[in-house]
């Protein structure tokens, strides 16, 4: 089975997506399950992972709800205040909602780049485990060394960096990014995204082989049984379309076995999110 383990759906508000940036106007629309269900019979997609964008809990609400209304999506990823008080009394509400796998919080749009590590929040973590649900952690490089620090703390927690950390790779930022996740890879709890790169990249002009010295470190340093295929639609469409995403993740792990293919397309995110 052939899982896309990260995308979004929206209704388009301004406000409430002003991230996207003029260099991202073309998704600046609403995206829904019809338009994706569609892609993915042309592309050979079997199910996915619905990811959060929007912090609220009616973010979290609407994507259960078009999760009960679509059987491909599988699971979803959604959002919580992590540090709130009440923080088990909303995982206790969750915990009996089968399509709910995990939760993330936008951490790379935080200032502080500590910010993982705050007590509150580490306190709501640690609450995470005891219901076994996941988290996906979004961040950026220089939050790095933040985020080493932060999966230490946790190592029965499941863990998954989203975009491969988002990496510059327009400008060939690599060797710090890249000495910093070798060290977050050797903590065997934490399962990474081969998702959002082309986003990083030149939008109009990148290539397979700008990207391929990336894809390499993450292959190498988490291996295949914690790589994970990840779209990122519709946010890739500001740098492609899906078909190529899709093929720029193929055609690198071609050099696998058909076993690791099939884990690093599918067979992890069923392991990983319990879907």
């Amino acid at each position: 089975m052939i899982i896309d383990s990260h995308q979004h759906f929206w209704v388009y508000d301004a406000k409430k997506h002003s991230w996207i940036d003029d260099s991202m106007s073309a998704i600046r629309k609403d995206f829904l399950p019809l338009e994706l269900k569609k892609i993915y019979q042309e592309n050979g997609i079997d199910g996915c992972v619905a990811i959060q964008t929007d912090q609220s809990l009616k973010e979290t609400e609407f994507l259960l709800k078009l999760s009960a209304e679509h059987q491909f999506i599988k699971g979803v990823v959604g959002w919580v205040d992590l540090c709130s008080d009440k923080i088990e009394e909303q995982l206790e509400v969750y915990s009996n909602v089968e399509k709910i796998k995990g939760f993330r919080h936008i951490v790379q749009a935080e200032l502080d780049p500590d910010f993982l590590n705050q007590p509150n929040f580490t306190k709501g973590i640690s609450a995470l485990e005891r219901y076994n649900f996941t988290y996906d952690i979004l961040v950026l490089p220089h939050q790095l060394g933040a985020t080493l620090e932060f999966v230490k703390k946790f190592p029965n927690q499941k863990f998954i960096i989203d975009h491969i950390a988002k990496p510059n790779i327009k400008e060939d930022l690599f060797d710090e990014w890249a000495s910093l996740m070798k060290e977050i890879a050797k903590c065997a709890h934490v399962y990474c995204k081969l998702s959002g790169m082309v986003t990083e990249a030149d939008h109009n002009n990148w290539t397979p082989k700008q990207i391929e010295p990336y894809m390499d470190l993450v292959l190498n340093s988490f291996g295949t049984d914690r790589l994970l295929f990840g779209s990122d639609w519709p946010v890739c469409l500001a740098a492609g379309n899906y078909y190529k995403v899709k093929k720029l993740t193929t055609d690198f792990i071609a050099k696998c076995s058909p076993v690791e293919q099939r884990k690093i397309m599918g067979d992890n995110a069923m392991k990983f999110y319990n879907l």
